[in-house]
């Protein structure tokens, strides 16, 4: 039975992710936001809720630091590895070949946040004495370097706009732009709850066949939460919005960095850094090392796949993730 809700909530999420891509696109065009931003901000934070959810449940309800940790850092790694999914995926070249070098601004965020997080972990009680109340320094440090940054990033972006051209005629002239937002806001609630139940699905599942506690069910769990990513990026690649998909893979791995402060704020038994295992550190690096190639895929953009089928950075994005995992199970925490 609970496979059978499974894969009925997959199909759910199929199907409103395709529609979130879609209209997100209209509104990228008709907003005048552009492609990298609604992947960025709305869409990112739409794909991410799973993630939100399931690491509050883990400290509000289970009063398990660990596992919310892992399921953001877990979800990292899962996040970019879409993006090497992408790659096999996009036939007529590096799928970074066709997506906008602005992107590498929202990575290096990503690293700047992943960063703070594992040195958060490692020396959080170095910097005791600068806590506010049961909350950590890092985890502050994250939401305003999130903030500052994305808000920074932002005005750059409108800076460049003022001098450059139109990049391409209009798709979506026809559309009417509050049916286009209704539509979208209809598909976000699907995807929100659609991804929320699938994360609880994936906890059931882990619990029925004995995989709750072991690296298997972290896995199965961390994935689940990053399919309504999956969904979304693999819509939009057919769209041809490749810098849709790319900004909501690397806005989602933003937001699960923020997502920290969120937690740290519920669990009230300390800085949630401070308590939680030194193993992920292994997966803060692992993700860092992800997002290091994404950047120098997007810099040093390559006219073919290096491998026929896929490019360097993506084979090396897949093997830093099965790296990664099995440094995990080695060391017994899990993803």
């Amino acid at each position: 039975m609970v496979w059978l809700k499974f894969i009925l909530c997959f199909a759910i999420l199929l199907f409103a992710g395709t529609k979130l891509a879609r209209y997100g696109d209209i509104v990228a065009e008709k907003t005048g936001l552009g492609r990298l931003w609604v992947g960025l901000l709305p869409l990112a934070f739409i794909t991410s809720m799973p993630e939100c959810t399931t690491g509050v449940s883990a400290v509000a309800l289970v009063g398990v630091p660990d596992l919310a940790l892992g399921t953001f850092l877990g979800s990292c790694l899962f996040n970019t590895t879409i993006l090497a999914i992408l790659d096999i995926l996009h036939r007529h070249g590096p799928v970074l070949n066709k997506a906008s070098t602005k992107h590498m601004l929202s990575a290096g965020l990503g690293i700047s946040l992943i960063a703070v997080a594992a040195v958060g972990i490692v020396a959080e009680e170095w910097f005791s004495g600068l806590a506010v109340g049961w909350m950590g320094i890092s985890s502050i440090i994250i939401i305003v370097l999130y903030v500052v940054g994305v808000r920074a990033m932002f005005r750059l972006e409108r800076r460049q706009e003022l001098s450059l051209p139109e990049e391409s005629a209009p798709q979506y002239e026809a559309s009417s732009m509050s049916m286009v937002w209704l539509k979208f806001a209809l598909a976000a609630v699907v995807v929100i709850g659609a991804g929320i139940w699938l994360s609880f699905i994936g906890d059931e599942i882990a619990e029925t066949t004995s995989w709750a506690t072991s690296f298997v069910g972290s896995l199965f769990l961390a994935i689940s939460t990053s399919m309504p990513e999956l969904v979304v990026a693999i819509t939009a690649l057919r769209l041809g919005a490749i810098d849709l998909a790319l900004g909501n893979i690397l806005g989602a791995n933003m937001l699960n960095c923020a997502f920290i402060f969120i937690v740290d704020l519920v669990y009230t038994r300390g800085p949630i850094l401070t308590l939680v295992s030194e193993s992920h550190v292994i997966t803060a690096v692992v993700a860092i090392t992800m997002l290091i190639l994404v950047i120098l895929g997007l810099r040093f953009q390559q006219r073919r796949k290096t491998f026929i089928v896929v490019s360097w950075y993506g084979l090396a994005i897949i093997g830093l993730y099965l790296l990664g995992a099995y440094a995990l199970y080695s060391s017994g925490i899990g993803l």
